[in-house]
């Protein structure tokens, strides 16, 4: 069991994800923001490896535009050993990588030209996981995407896209059920025609459910992950005291993480925590699991 946060650290400085109006797009624009942001990727991973947090979802605007036509800079071949190095450091480090498209990446449109975009910025995903080397323990989550007034038919479009999808993509692509449209009983009933596995939302789940306790429904979802597919991966977060419902904690709730650590101990699982203040509360998840026996941190905690 590995603990991590997405995207952006609060702690070291510097954002992985600086970009820019597409107005304003250069090459040399694009060349300087990359290597901005790859230079603090790698120190994000840094940070990761010291505190013993070896989950990291990677922000999707490490490379901006780059799924739009403006974007003709070869930033693949130019940051070919940049991404070949930060891969290295995963592997050896024992990390484990996710990415997490946009919520404009709907493969269940019944627009094509919605669906065009979606795939080619599915195929930008995967293209940094291939030029890290990363093998297919690196996910790509997205959601099932939209209702339109159809949900039987909008599973249906979903299915045949995904059969279209890319090998290149179809290899990493998992599914995450939803706060309001597709539960995680939509996700399994869609895994059962595809084989793509599903990624659990727990806070989703809270939402969203056909009354499954957590317990119940991680047996049917643990077994959508083959052992190519590496430990099931679950978004974990809690309800903001005070906010609407559905609105993700600033700060972990010690009592309530472990009481899901308790509730999940059957399953091995990868934990990223969805929880506004990144970092801080990773370091807090840690210590609260400190005592399990699934934890793995490279580090000793005692």
């Amino acid at each position: 069991m590995r603990i991590g946060y997405p995207c952006i650290n609060r702690s070291i400085g510097c954002t992985p994800s600086k970009t820019f109006r597409l107005a304003s797009y250069s090459d040399d624009r694009i060349r300087n923001t990359v290597q901005a942001n790859l230079s603090c990727l790698e120190k994000i991973l840094e940070y990761n490896v010291q505190k013993g947090l070896l989950f990291l979802r990677i922000t999707s605007d490490l490379v901006p535009f780059a799924s739009h036509p403006v974007c003709r800079f070869p930033w693949q071949e130019h940051f070919l050993s940049v991404f070949a190095s930060l891969g290295r450091y995963i592997r050896d480090h024992r990390f484990r990588i996710s990415l997490h498209p946009d919520q404009f990446v709907l493969i269940n449109t019944p627009d094509p030209d919605v669906l065009s975009r979606s795939t080619d910025e599915l195929i930008y995903h995967a293209e940094l996981i291939g030029l890290m080397g990363l093998d297919t323990t690196a996910k790509i989550q997205i959601h099932v995407g939209g209702v339109y007034g159809d949900k039987p038919a909008s599973i249906e479009r979903f299915i045949h896209a995904y059969d279209d999808l890319d090998e290149r993509i179809r290899r990493h692509l998992v599914i995450e059920n939803d706060a309001r449209l597709y539960s995680a009983a939509d996700c399994l009933a869609i895994s059962d025609r595809t084989g793509i596995p599903v990624l659990f939302d727990v806070f989703h789940h809270a939402v969203n459910n056909n009354g499954e306790p957590v317990r119940e429904i991680l047996d049917p979802v643990a077994k959508t992950w083959a052992n190519n597919d590496g430990l099931p991966m679950v978004d974990y977060s809690s309800q903001q005291t005070g906010k609407r419902p559905g609105a993700h904690a600033e700060h972990i709730d010690p009592v309530d993480f472990k009481r899901f650590l308790k509730e999940t101990a059957a399953h091995d699982l990868d934990i990223m925590l969805e929880i506004k203040d990144k970092e801080k509360s990773a370091m807090a998840a840690l210590s609260a699991a400190r005592n399990d026996p699934r934890l793995i941190t490279g580090l000793s905690l005692t």
